[in-house]
């Protein structure tokens, strides 16, 4: 795995792919910038070296989301909002480039002077970025004499600007960034390397959305600890009463082969004991604990109860290893976030006893920023759909193209 530190870049151009696919409120004003700043010491490796940089992005899904007469909507999708805040944390003025592939575009690159910066516009206003087309990644590639690929959130897409591209440079003039290498090395560590006992904690509102990777676990994995909607089909399918939480009816058979086969392998599989349920999916609703076998009709389950917190932090306090992917409930609203809460403050409690930790996926990611524990595990994921493919055990194109 050839990263940049293997690469002089004095004098080249790099032709880094990050992701910049941050939130923005109404008004284009960047809400979180971490993607940005995780780019930034890649960045700032090229310049030191004596080189130049040309960054291209994916903002969105602009050929999905088209206005209503049909055309692009450039205004919510250009990468021209990102210009600022990056030229602030990089300290120098960034450039702005209106194409990807546009004459002016490849014209301005390659002239580039040591120590310059330009931001290519939104890859993804060209339909053959997402098809993978050759030709638009062959002109994508005469932006730079090395390729870079730091953008792990987008490495399980076979596009043209995370894959194809690589195709154009020889071995020794493409790389992993330093975050696509910290993502690639953190997650091999726990999915081929964790030291026992290992413990994944799951949650979110889909079985559906988990199947690949809890089905993976069950071989990896000591405990694995289920939180969030999905535990209710667990339930539904052990004949529980479960009121109206949410129940995916058509995975029930399904969840019951999952419970036998962690049964059959020697894997604990911990459900939630108990539940904070509502009375109305609403922040202001009225709420009581019922253990998760006895939810009376009408009411559903939006968070873990003090039972299953409990449980689940003796789990975690004996553990080595521990990925968490997914929250224990709705944690966005006040009334149902002490089980997340709880949960991202036993990891790190586990952490600083010695454990090794890792956080991925948009939501888990979300919570322990909310909670001011991200410092406090030992490593927070950048890549939501492509750390969850990671660990179903799928090839990841973007990494395969580098490897």
């Amino acid at each position: 795995m050839q990263t940049l530190d293997n690469i002089n870049f004095s004098g080249k151009r790099a032709l880094i792919r990050v992701d910049f696919n941050v939130p923005m409120d109404k008004q284009y004003n960047i809400t979180d910038d971490t993607r940005i700043r995780a780019a930034l010491p890649t960045i700032q490796k090229v310049l030191k070296d004596g080189g130049s940089v040309v960054l291209m992005s994916h903002l969105g899904r602009p050929l999905k989301k088209l206005k209503e007469d049909g055309t692009v909507d450039v205004d919510k999708f250009t990468l021209k909002h990102i210009v600022t805040r990056l030229s602030a944390l990089l300290g120098i003025e960034v450039l702005f480039l209106g194409d990807c592939i546009g004459a002016d575009a490849m014209k301005y690159t390659a002239t580039l002077k040591p120590g310059e910066v330009v931001l290519l516009e939104n890859t993804r206003f060209h339909k053959e970025e997402e098809k993978g087309g050759e030709d638009f990644a062959k002109l994508l590639a005469n932006h730079g004499e090395v390729y870079v690929n730091d953008a792990f959130g987008s490495a399980h897409r076979a596009h043209a600007s995370t894959t194809i591209v690589a195709n154009f440079f020889e071995k020794e003039n493409k790389c992993f960034g330093y975050l696509m290498a910290a993502e690639v090395a953190n997650a091999t560590k726990v999915l081929k390397h964790p030291e026992h006992p290992f413990t994944a904690i799951l949650g979110g509102a889909k079985v559906s959305d988990k199947l690949l990777i809890i089905e993976n676990l069950l071989d990896i994995a000591d405990n694995i600890i289920i939180g969030g909607g999905m535990a209710y089909t667990f339930f539904k399918a052990q004949g529980g009463a479960v009121g109206k939480s949410l129940v995916e009816e058509d995975r029930l058979e399904l969840t019951r082969e999952i419970l036998r086969k962690a049964t059959e392998k020697g894997v604990q599989f911990l459900l939630p004991q108990d539940s904070v349920i509502a009375d109305a999916f609403d922040a202001n609703a009225n709420t009581d604990i019922q253990n998760n076998t006895h939810i009376p009709d009408g009411w559903m389950g939006l968070d873990i109860g003090s039972k299953a917190v409990q449980a689940f932090e003796e789990v975690i306090m004996h553990s080595k290893t521990i990925l968490w992917n997914g929250p224990m409930g709705v944690f966005e609203m006040e009334k149902f976030r002490n089980g997340t809460k709880s949960i991202a403050e036993a990891v790190a409690k586990s952490t600083k006893e010695g454990a090794f930790s890792l956080v991925g996926g948009g939501d888990s990611v979300a919570a322990v920023n909310t909670f001011g524990l991200a410092e406090q595990v030992s490593y927070v994921s950048t890549g939501g759909g492509a750390m969850l493919e990671f660990f179903e055990g799928k090839t990841l194109p973007g990494v395969a193209a580098l490897s």
